[in-house]
């Protein structure tokens, strides 16, 4: 089931524009989260990020108008947390 899902959600993020990593402010790193090439990623720490860190959770930036969100929330038992530069923040509880 979970393969169906990452599959899906792939091919979803095919058709969804990412905003571009370079021109955000957010410090965004990894090749995706949860699996390669995912348009959600990992985000550090910085002046605005700082207050949604947590040591149970990892803090994920998705593009705001991702349609799969609603899967990633459930899946992950994200919670959102900020927005910025087009991307929705979400701290995620580490399983």
């Amino acid at each position: 089931m979970r393969l169906i899902i990452a599959a899906s959600l792939a091919l979803l993020s095919a058709c969804v524009p990412v905003p571009d990593p370079a021109t955000t402010g957010l410090p965004l790193f990894g090749n995706g989260y949860r699996f390669e090439g995912d348009i959600c990623r990992r985000v550090g720490e910085d002046d605005f990020t700082n207050q949604f860190l947590d040591d149970a959770a990892d803090l994920v930036a998705c593009p705001s108008d991702a349609e799969n969100i609603g899967v990633f929330v459930t899946d992950t038992g994200a919670r959102e947390v900020g927005r910025r530069d087009g991307y929705t923040l979400f701290s995620v509880p580490i399983r």
